[in-house]
């Protein structure tokens, strides 16, 4: 009797655990799986549109020790860059990864990396090594230009960049002719500003140059009001910077509230032409003057020069690359044309100026590298009527009063007061190269930090 109860009693124990198993394991198991099927739809639609392919820094996942935290996920400060498949991270819209770098540090067991460029598509990265100095010897380079452009990394690198040369300087001490500076930082951006701050900390004679009349760099192009992400960050000779995230115009205000408070002297409107490695020193040649300097630091971004259409009449005064108060655009026919965050941002600023008519031209079928949030309100104004979409389109010519564009093989002239060019930058690789600057493609590949 007694092993017949026992036996009942174990099989009852069996029943109940199985029991409990299938009420809570089945119905997780199913919700994984509506999940994963959601992702690869969403992966499916991101292929279909070319978004998945990554243009630049991206993560990587690392299949064989990730364990489906989802902490990853939750880490992103943008939307729908990774998801879950077979409780698995897996990328989705990889090509509108900014850099964050918020994933990395999340995951428990290190599955994730930041890496550029994939196996079919490589990116050209100025060689750097992990001192932030590049193949030449005592030319540094910091912050977007060496592919890391967050507004908190850049001034982290920026500073880093400094203390090196500064080791370097101290020990190798020069006699520094009285017309000859130690440090030449070129960009007056993030890290620039970082950079030529710490030299000014460690009391290195130094000067900043930047070829805009005004300094802070890429954020001087942003529309207004436009939100920029970052992180809190020390800024040498001024302290931390607290906020997480600051509008442009808030952003601008703190770099100058800095220069004031750390009397920091830029030197704008002075571009750097050529920079000639003379064995002791460079021989850095600007729009103004030949500079002698012991050190050189490259902080200017990717940007570069505009990208330009090539078109007909691009050359006429009303077209532009850059957006600055798009409230002297009012009652305007305007064209905007690009389809990065820059040209979603100006053409919603465009929509809520007063009378004007604005129209958004993008080449290809969707947007490949815009925020979630600037999708939103594109989506609003174009339902809306506020900003008529002309996807998989090319501008053809633009004349004086006009603009011919090319739409699915129909071609039409619309009329036009001025056209904003959003279409990247083309990258300073032949500068870097005339400095001897060598360029690695990465495919898929982390730089070594």
């Amino acid at each position: 009797m007694d092993f017949l109860t026992s036996l009942l009693m174990e099989n009852a124990t069996f029943v109940v655990g199985a029991f409990i198993v299938a009420v809570v394991l089945v119905p997780y198991l199913m919700s994984q799986k509506k999940k994963s099927k959601k992702v690869r739809v969403k992966i499916s639609e991101a292929q279909k549109f070319g978004l998945y392919e990554p243009a630049t820094i991206h993560p990587k996942v690392n299949k064989a020790i990730c364990i489906g935290s989802g902490a990853c996920i939750t880490a992103c400060p943008e939307q729908e860059i990774l998801g879950k498949v077979n409780n698995q991270a897996e990328p989705i819209y990889a090509s509108r990864c900014v850099g964050h770098g918020a994933c990395a540090r999340a995951c428990p067991v290190g599955a994730i990396e930041l890496v550029f460029g994939t196996e079919k598509r490589g990116v050209d990265l100025p060689q750097v090594f992990p001192n932030f100095e590049s193949n030449v010897k005592r030319l540094f380079i910091a912050g977007e230009l060496g592919g890391m452009g967050l507004i908190k990394n850049a001034i982290l690198q920026g500073k880093e960049a400094v203390d090196y040369s500064f080791e370097d300087f101290r020990g190798a001490p020069y006699n520094r002719p009285a017309d000859m500076v130690d440090l030449v930082v070129v960009g007056a951006g993030p890290a620039g500003m970082s950079a030529a701050l710490q030299a000014k900390f460690l009391k290195m004679k130094f000067l900043l140059l930047d070829q805009e009349e005004s300094f802070g760099g890429a954020i001087l192009s942003y529309p207004r009001a436009k939100v920029v992400m970052t992180r809190p960050a020390d800024v040498p000779m001024y302290g931390k910077i607290k906020v997480g995230t600051l509008s442009k115009e808030e952003l601008v205000a703190l770099w100058k509230n800095i220069v004031e408070k750390t009397g920091l002297e830029i030197n704008t409107g002075e571009k750097a032409l050529s920079i000639e490695n003379t064995g002791e020193a460079f021989n850095v040649k600007t729009s103004n003057r030949n500079i002698s300097t012991r050190y050189v630091l490259l902080t200017t971004g990717r940007r570069g020069t505009p990208r330009k259409l090539g078109v007909p009449g691009e050359q006429l005064p009303k077209v532009m690359y850059r957006l600055l108060e798009p409230e002297h655009h009012e009652n305007q026919k305007i064209l905007v044309v690009g389809g990065g965050d820059s040209a979603v941002e100006a053409a919603v600023a465009f929509s809520c100026q007063k009378g004007t008519n604005v129209s958004l031209s993008y080449r290809g079928p969707a947007f490949g590298r815009i925020k979630a949030d600037n999708q939103k309100r594109l989506d609003n104004l174009v339902a809306g009527k506020k900003v008529a979409l002309m996807m998989e389109s090319n501008v053809k010519e633009i004349k004086t009063d006009s603009v011919t564009i090319e739409q699915k093989g129909n071609v039409r002239e619309y009329p036009n007061d001025s056209v904003f060019v959003f279409a990247g930058g083309n990258l300073p690789n032949e500068f870097l190269r005339a400095c001897g600057v060598s360029m690695d493609t990465h495919h898929g590949e982390s730089r070594p930090r």
